[in-house]
């Protein structure tokens, strides 16, 4: 993409450019045929195939012509997606319903960058305040893996226990298993993040107090969830460390203890060393946090060493956005076709389908990732929106997901893009022996990523069918009408850098949609009414008849069920 001119105060409205227009012309006469259009061009494949950093991407499956294209471009033109994109970089107020910068971006920037690759807040250069951070969580988490940090009564931590939730909690998980070959043996982290009382003795089953030690992530410290799940993990500790000679109470939460925050004085109330938490800034969302301090708990599981390599692909897919033109930006491209699948072509949900077990949590990050965003009903100069806006992004891994929902995405009436992930080397042995043969297991696997992405794409005529010498009544339900489209990204293994890779691609796709649509995608302001109006419901469930009274007939007739089928 070409340097933008400055970001505008208001949004574009996209309905109003010509290339709107444009695109809507084309989704009215809109016959897609992949058999033809592979048929008669030679070339598709090449052309729509594109390299971003250690990703392969393959587009040619896309529900995408040149006129389509070369819409989209220019719509992206149009709305200033280059333009905006250089604002965040540089550290701009780009979130203007919370006036903040977003520059999740700078977590990433090397601590050697040059002045000019430096994005400032307010005028202030970030990057070495995020260095010292860097270092002082690969000082601890360094000494966690070593040995020299031990509970309180001299033994080294065996388990590391993440309490957060949202952000603080769906990237660590996913980022944790995803780079499973990577971990220190011997040590294991759970996470913890829903407020139900199950969750918590689930993750501290079979937990010895002694050698386990609790991250608290939560930036003002105040977040219900995690400071509930943060108290009770405490009497859980103190009460399974009474049997263990006289331990002091204090020493122990500070010796089991630490925390991810900037509010050192709530830190400390709780008994946490503040010397002992590490924060983040304000223009570092949640979901966009995997790569500040919040990763802490990753970086005690796979190393200071690994945790750069992430960093590393974090931003040299960064480097690819703010760099690649147009014609050859992988998020940007992938952004646009989003938005001519969902405000053009009907779509309304996407399916992030990885062939890959350990990336079995990626979905599950998208979704507050890209929802979250995107899911907004008012422009970020507070005027109604002019197009539908967000996906409703899911999936699950394959093959898995061939047994479940595929069905549907190959031979209903919705239309379902799809996003496939595989990697050329598998991450753990894949030989079997079958009928005497030794049988490579990844490339079965890989047969099954493959046959999808075409079997969506070419689909199979009644008239293949019937030479197949299927009875003629059946021949309906067996057509696979095809022109269903897919997104296919490989790389060569699923390594730190590449997760990094994919993150941060999802993070711009995100963002392109973001402006296309005229949105903020760095506030959440959804989230809040539920949580304020629990705090109102709680005193009615426990019997306050004020309270009670407050609330609606069906909450009222819900409460009295509760109070009357409880056991206490």
């Amino acid at each position: 993409m070409s340097q933008g001119a400055e970001p505008v105060d208001h949004p574009v409205d996209p309905t109003t450019t010509e290339a709107w227009h444009r695109l809507r012309t084309l989704a009215d006469g809109f016959t897609p045929d992949l058999r033809a259009w592979f048929a008669e061009d030679g070339s598709r494949v090449e052309r729509l195939s594109f390299a971003a950093a250690d990703l392969h991407v393959d587009l040619s499956k896309a529900l995408l012509d040149d006129d389509v294209l070369a819409a989209l471009l220019a719509l992206g033109e149009a709305v200033g997606v280059a333009a905006r994109r250089d604002a965040m970089l540089a550290g701009e107020r780009i979130n203007v319903t919370e006036d903040r910068a977003v520059l999740h971006t700078a977590l990433r920037v090397p601590r050697d960058a040059p002045a000019e690759r430096r994005p400032r807040v307010d005028g202030h250069d970030v990057v070495d305040e995020v260095h010292e951070v860097l270092d002082r969580v690969y000082a601890f988490a360094t000494s966690v893996r070593d040995g020299s940090w031990t509970g309180v009564t001299g033994e080294r931590i065996r388990t590391v226990v993440n309490i957060g939730i949202g952000g603080s909690d769906l990237g660590p998980v996913m980022a944790y298993e995803a780079l499973a070959p990577y971990r220190q043996e011997g040590l294991e982290c759970r996470f913890l993040s829903n407020i139900d009382p199950t969750d918590v003795a689930l993750t501290l089953q079979g937990l010895d107090p002694a050698t386990t030690l609790f991250i608290v992530s939560s930036k003002t410290f105040g977040t219900l969830e995690t400071l509930t799940n943060a108290r009770m993990c405490r009497s859980w500790l103190l009460e399974g460390l009474a049997g263990s000679g006289d331990v002091d109470r204090d020493e122990a939460v500070a010796r089991h203890f630490v925390a991810v925050s900037t509010a050192l004085d709530k830190v400390a109330d709780f008994g946490i060393d503040p010397d002992n938490a590490f924060g983040f800034w304000d223009w570092v969302g949640g979901r966009y946090s995997l790569d500040s301090a919040i990763g802490t708990s990753l970086v005690v599981a796979i190393g200071p060493e690994r945790f750069a390599e992430l960093l590393a692909g974090f931003h040299t897919m960064d480097e690819h956005f703010r760099t690649a033109p147009a014609a050859e930006n992988v998020p940007l491209l992938m952004g646009l076709l989003n938005v001519w699948y969902s405000d053009f072509l009907g779509a309304q949900t996407h399916a992030v389908l990885p062939y890959s077990q350990l990336l079995h949590r990626f979905p599950a990050y998208l979704q507050q990732l890209t929802m979250e965003s995107n899911g907004k009903g008012v422009r970020w100069d507070g005027s109604p929106v002019v197009t539908d806006t967000g996906e409703v992004f899911w999936g699950e891994p394959g093959t898995n997901g061939q047994h479940a929902f595929y069905q549907l995405i190959h031979q209903g009436t919705r239309l379902v893009p799809a996003d496939f992930l595989a990697f050329a080397e598998p991450s753990y042995p894949r030989t079997d022996t079958h009928d005497s043969r030794s049988v490579d297991v990844h490339e079965l696997f890989l047969a099954n990523f493959l046959a999808q992405t075409r079997a969506l794409a070419f689909g199979k005529t009644a008239d293949e069918v019937r030479a197949e010498g299927t009875e003629e009544s059946v021949v309906p339900a067996r057509v696979f009408t095809g022109n269903r489209p897919t997104t296919s990204i490989m790389a060569p293994a699923l390594t730190p850098s590449v997760l990094g890779q994919l993150v941060a691609l999802y993070e711009h796709v995100t963002f392109t949609q973001g402006v296309v649509w005229g949105i903020d995608s760095f506030d959440q302001w959804g989230v809040e009414l539920g949580k304020k109006l629990a705090l109102e419901v709680g005193p009615a469930l426990d019997g306050d008849a004020d309270a009670l009274a407050a609330q609606d007939a069906s909450t009222q007739a819900l409460i009295a069920y509760y109070r009357e089928h409880r056991s206490r």
